[in-house]
């Protein structure tokens, strides 16, 4: 046989791991068997918004996965019971402090409860190697739960003994049963999620957007497309002045001083001094320290970088501070306080020498919380901008587009950029920010976190402009407004999202775009070009729900196809445990399926081909002696 230099240097490489005949066989084997298998599920979510319990539910029902299968699994069980046993499923602990003070016959109960929750495993691994599933049970049941998963079970040939049964009376005799229901309940919530992408905008709004991170550190598989308020908190971690003013203020009106004090142990109490002194009648005096601060901060940036082209946000300038009125555009509008103590009319975007103080020691905060650094290294290490998966496109915001739909360039420093390009110049330029020791593109990359937050042209934010001093200081609802990029008129046309498809490498015949960002008001359709688009912004957020009206949409795909999750509005786990409360599932695939996706058919099941063919090689080389076995 005939084989390259180069190759063989690469299959020499290949042997040092397998190192014979017999191990390169049964890798082969191996990866054969996971190339047959249906593919996991992928779940999509976005807009999380720090609400923690909210995200914690939908990772114990896995958006609905699980209900279906019991629905199927158990059809014998009336609707009532179902509910009540998926309900145990997700919250074992809390459900079982509630039934077993009404339960007389409690090792029957233990037996059937412990019957179907194998059951249910069993056909939530069934897509998945042993090796796979193996590796997710917790060590203290790992071998009792292979066997019951692996073993036999009814009249075996051990003498006429029910292997299974022995194995869950054994459970309830030793009265560990509680016990084993709660592990075997989070093997199943953590099988049933194959892999997770989120599409951005963790923080912000609920309470605990780092509680979250950390949920998410403990899976194996997730990645992340980065939302305008992650990208926020990533460049206040940088040492973004403005961005730490946004982070501060969002915090501050929201109530969610908990993320910043508690969560990443960032101290506010100098900074509530001040504006206590400062701002004394205002409601929120640490929400409005924080914006003028921000407000400043943002005038800085923006006269120094003129290619950003935000000069509409130059707003301080605009104020007659004897009357009380502000020039927008042309118009004169009446501000609803003339409290600003701390602005010099005649250089207004310049700093007070107290909140110069305050900036440098929110700096040194935010630049020292270990928890912060580490999780915003987290968000580097798995996110991106966007993310082209299996043939579609995943990212947060929008595309830059013009009214007629064409890619809108954007102006920089390096020309101009458009499309992929724009998101790939982006993206490097603020991990040169964050990561690089110094130089002119560092100072660069971390000034262009605050664009990124509320730019124009920012694919994570797509809006004219943002009007935070607008909605904080004028009541007329008309400069409350933020337009829309062109980009979320254009998305109901097939043509724009195949050549959106086409620009970022996805497939512009099969593929479809899923996105977040914006929320998806109740009777309003996330589905758009004919299901080639989805926004599934998630709802969590409590604060937009009151406009919305729901509570937002997650994106499931099996290997069937996908699956659209409308959530409930969650409001506590006790209210979810009590009323056994779950979420309702609608169909969006485009075309019937006739064959399951199986892993093969991935990109991951394409390069895992790749290697079947190199140990293939390497296999035929063992036989005709090129490569000798260790």
């Amino acid at each position: 046989m005939q084989i390259s230099d180069s190759k063989m240097e690469y299959l020499r490489l290949l042997a040092k791991t397998y190192r014979s005949e017999n191990e390169t066989e049964a890798e082969i084997v191996n990866l054969m068997t996971i190339q047959h298998l249906p593919k996991g599920t992928d779940y999509f979510m976005s807009d999380i918004h720090g609400e923690y319990e909210a995200f914690v539910h939908i990772l114990r029902n896995a958006s609905g996965t699980i209900k279906r299968r019991i629905d199927e699994i158990f059809p014998d069980m009336d609707e009532a019971e179902r509910r009540s046993f998926a309900t145990l499923v997700y919250y074992p602990s809390e459900k079982l402090e509630l039934m077993l003070p009404e339960i007389k016959d409690k090792k029957e109960f233990y037996r059937t409860t412990l019957n179907r929750l194998v059951k249910l495993l069993e056909i939530s691994t069934f897509k998945f190697t042993r090796s796979y599933v193996r590796k997710r049970i917790p060590e203290k049941y790992a071998y009792t739960i292979e066997e019951l998963l692996y073993g036999t079970s009814g009249e075996s040939s051990y003498g006429g003994i029910d292997h299974r049964a022995y194995i869950i009376d054994s459970i309830i005799e030793v009265g560990c049963a509680d016990d084993f229901i709660r592990v075997i309940s989070g093997t199943i919530a953590r099988v049933s999620i194959f892999r997770m992408h989120i599409l951005g905008d963790l923080y912000d709004r609920g309470p605990a957007g780092e509680k979250i991170i950390d949920t998410l550190m403990l899976y194996d598989n997730v990645d992340i497309q980065w939302g305008n308020h992650d990208i926020l908190w990533m460049g206040a971690a940088a040492g973004n002045r403005a961005c730490i003013a946004n982070v501060v203020r969002n915090c501050t009106k929201y109530d969610n001083i908990h993320t910043l004090e508690v969560g990443y142990g960032i101290s506010l109490r100098k900074l509530e001094t001040f504006a206590l002194r400062k701002y004394p009648k205002a409601d929120n005096p640490m929400m409005i320290a924080s914006a003028m601060m921000q407000f400043k901060l943002e005038g800085q940036l923006i006269k120094k970088h003129s290619h950003y082209e935000m000069e509409s946000l130059l707003l301080l300038d605009k104020i007659d501070y004897e009357k009380g009125t502000i020039n927008i555009d042309g118009k004169t509008y009446k501000l609803n306080s003339r409290d600003f103590p701390t602005i010099d009319p005649e250089d207004p975007y310049r700093l007070t020498g107290e909140e110069e103080e305050l900036m440098q020691d929110l700096e040194k905060e935010f630049a020292e919380s270990r928890v912060l650094q580490q999780h915003t290294r987290y968000l580097f290490d798995h996110g991106s901008f966007y993310k082209v998966l299996n043939g579609n496109l995943l990212f947060h915001g929008c595309i830059p587009l013009t009214p007629d739909g064409e890619f809108d360039p954007i102006n920089t420093e390096d020309g101009h950029k458009k499309g992929r390009e724009w998101f790939d110049y982006a993206e490097k330029l603020v991990r040169t920010g964050y990561f690089s020791k110094g130089g002119r593109d560092k100072q660069r990359g971390i000034d262009l976190f605050w664009y990124l937050w509320c730019g124009y042209k920012s694919p994570m934010f797509g809006k004219e402009k943002i009007t935070t001093f607008e909605r904080l200081f004028i009541d007329d609802k008309e400069t409350h407004v933020e337009k829309k990029n062109p980009y979320y008129e254009l998305y109901d046309n097939v043509e724009v999202v195949k050549m959106l498809l086409r620009e970022f490498g996805g497939d512009p015949e099969h593929g479809i775009v899923i996105n977040g960002h914006v929320p998806v008001k109740k009777g309003s359709n996330p589905i758009h070009a004919g299901g080639r688009l989805i926004v599934i912004d998630g709802g969590f957020a409590r604060a937009y729900q009151k406009t919305t009206g729901i509570a937002g949409y997650t994106l499931v795909q099996n290997s069937n196809g996908f699956l659209l999750s409308a959530h409930d509005a969650f409001t506590t786990r006790e209210r979810a445990i009590a009323e056994e409360l779950d979420i309702k599932t609608i169909p969006v695939q485009k075309e019937p399926v006739k064959n399951r996706i199986r892993n093969k058919d991935t990109d991951a099941g394409r390069i895992r081909e790749n290697d079947i063919e190199n140990l293939k090689l390497l296999l035929a080389a063992y036989k005709a002696g090129l490569i000798k076995p260790e």
